[in-house]
């Protein structure tokens, strides 16, 4: 999971590198994931799910998680990499927070006092970049979308192995895009891609999206979706130290910004420390 949310961290960089908009900028990113994945569940011949009503299913799981990238990388847009994977780190708040709704039983203790701790810390964030607010609510958007479909592959998982959710979600998230192209009247807008913005793309569709993903589901069957929630939390630290060193100044925060993520990121050490304890 480590290993996968350090190529995650890689994202935020690439969207801020690339110059098309967020919508086309997944679109694309997506067409070219459905391409990498296709050729792996064809060779695999997988293609199909086993239990083939779930695939409406993993089709409207996939325009969530389309969704979810859209508002990510428009907060990235709206603000910088720094405050938009901030906020994104408040997911495991989410998690704690809907997953009852999807079947993990009562809400817990532990995990509103870390997802507390989460908030507090936005708090911070909230109170010395409030003109980034814009880039705030759209990662805190990205956020709730983010738990979603983590709370359902959850489940999913369990049923079906983690490629071919995978390449249906692809599917599903291209069909909702391309059909929000449509209905807007700007199928025939679409860009072709820069020999640089399709270089970022190609690493970004196959690496990030398509590998990361597949094996981001496969590790649900160890574990639970608010530890994956809470190890996603450093994503944040990657990205902006990445950040840091490659735009300098710009990403510059106030101190209240570096505390705030202090204290998002405090709860992980929180988490493993209680469950390094409930094993014992």
């Amino acid at each position: 999971m480590h290993v996968i949310v350090l190529i995650w961290g890689l994202t935020g960089i690439l969207g801020h590198e690339i110059s098309l908009d967020a919508f086309q900028l997944v679109w694309w990113r997506v067409l070219i994931a459905i391409v990498a994945m296709g050729l792996f569940v064809w060779w695999r011949g997988a293609l199909w799910p086993a239990d083939g009503r779930m695939l409406g299913s993993f089709l409207l799981c996939g325009v969530v998680v389309g969704a979810h990238w859209i508002t990510f990388f428009a907060a990235i847009k709206a603000s910088n990499i720094s405050v938009a994977l901030c906020a994104i780190s408040t997911n495991s708040f989410f998690v704690a927070l809907l997953g009852p709704l999807f079947g993990r039983g009562p809400w817990r203790a532990k995990e509103f006092v870390l997802s507390a701790l989460v908030i507090l810390g936005l708090v911070f964030i909230f109170r010395f970049e409030l003109h980034y607010w814009k880039g705030i609510v759209l990662g805190l958007l990205a956020a709730a979308l983010s738990a979603g479909f983590s709370l359902t592959n959850a489940r999913f998982i369990q049923k079906e192995s983690a490629v071919t959710i995978s390449f249906w979600e692809m599917i599903g998230a291209f069909v909702g895009i391309t059909m929000y192209f449509i209905a807007r009247g700007e199928i025939g807008q679409l860009h072709v891609p820069s020999a640089y913005d399709l270089r970022c793309l190609l690493f970004l569709g196959v690496v990030c999206t398509a590998f990361a993903l597949v094996v981001s589901v496969e590790v649900m069957k160890v574990l639970s979706p608010f530890t994956c929630a809470l190890t996603i939390n450093l994503e944040p630290v990657y990205t902006i130290l990445i950040a840091l060193a490659l735009y300098g100044s710009s990403e510059y925060m106030s101190w209240g910004f570096y505390a705030g993520l202090l204290i998002i990121l405090s709860t992980l050490a929180l988490d493993m420390y209680w469950g390094s304890r409930q094993r014992q």
